[in-house]
């Protein structure tokens, strides 16, 4: 009779552990990962390559955003179909392989992505910070962590680069990255964006003044680069990782 109650005992420890496993597993939340950083491109010239993308090539949905080795190009990839860009010839070449490298990649993994609206009197690129912080952590987000987000609709103006660094040129700043490509000022433009939220990586994937790291492609897939300043449109959509 001991016996029989010691077996079904230990039985019944099995199989709660099983299901403490199963619920960690099934709750975990979304790790965003990062190779290179912002400050050794500023302040050690290094635009090497930190990682080749043919690693993430088999990896389902991924997101992630970055500049290609050298500073040759900006790199999205959107639930893993690359939109990675580069200039040729005073134009923007789209290249939807994993044939690349990066000197800076930031990614996750996100199978589930919640909507939320975005109120009309949310239009500044400074609101927008806060506010996806806010609607983060609302929503059972810790942003503690770094998260990534994707906003969705038609953007009332959006500024935008593909950097294309000179060979040799070890002087560099933000306004230099933003003037070596192609850049400018979009209005009314239907888009996707993929950002980067995090108050605990500045200078290594945001730059010191903001806590997002934007990308922009418009939805006819004409354009796609580095988000330098953004003003939202009516009716745009904010997503976020779906927490269980």
């Amino acid at each position: 009779m001991k016996k029989i109650i010691y077996i079904s005992l230990v039985a019944s420890l099995l199989f709660s552990c099983s299901n403490v496993n199963e619920s960690n597993i099934s709750s975990q939340e979304t790790e965003v990962r990062y190779f290179g950083a912002l400050r050794n491109m500023m302040h050690k010239g290094d635009i090497s390559a930190q990682v080749g993308l043919s690693d993430f090539e088999n990896t389902a949905h991924l997101y992630a955003i970055g500049a290609l080795e050298n500073l040759k190009g900006e790199i999205q990839i959107i639930d893993g179909k690359p939109y990675n860009t580069s200039v040729k010839d005073s134009s923007i070449l789209f290249d939807s392989s994993f044939d690349k490298a990066a000197t800076l990649l930031v990614y996750a993994t996100v199978k589930e992505w919640r909507v939320y609206d975005i109120p009309q009197d949310i239009t500044t690129y400074e609101q927008l910070e806060k506010h996806v912080g806010l609607t983060a952590k609302a929503n059972g987000i810790d942003v503690s962590k770094p998260f990534p987000f994707m906003l969705e609709g038609t953007a009332s103006s959006f500024d935008w680069h593909v950097i294309n660094w000179k060979d040799g040129d070890t002087e560099h700043s933000h306004e230099k990255h933003i003037g070596s490509g192609l850049h400018g000022t979009i209005e009314n433009r239907e888009v996707d964006l993929l950002g980067f939220y995090s108050d605990s990586h500045h200078a290594i994937f945001t730059h010191h003044t903001t806590n997002m790291h934007i990308h922009v492609k418009t939805r006819d897939n004409k354009i796609a680069g580095h988000v330098d300043g953004l003003t939202l449109g009516n009716g745009m959509i904010l997503k976020l990782p779906s927490v269980k």
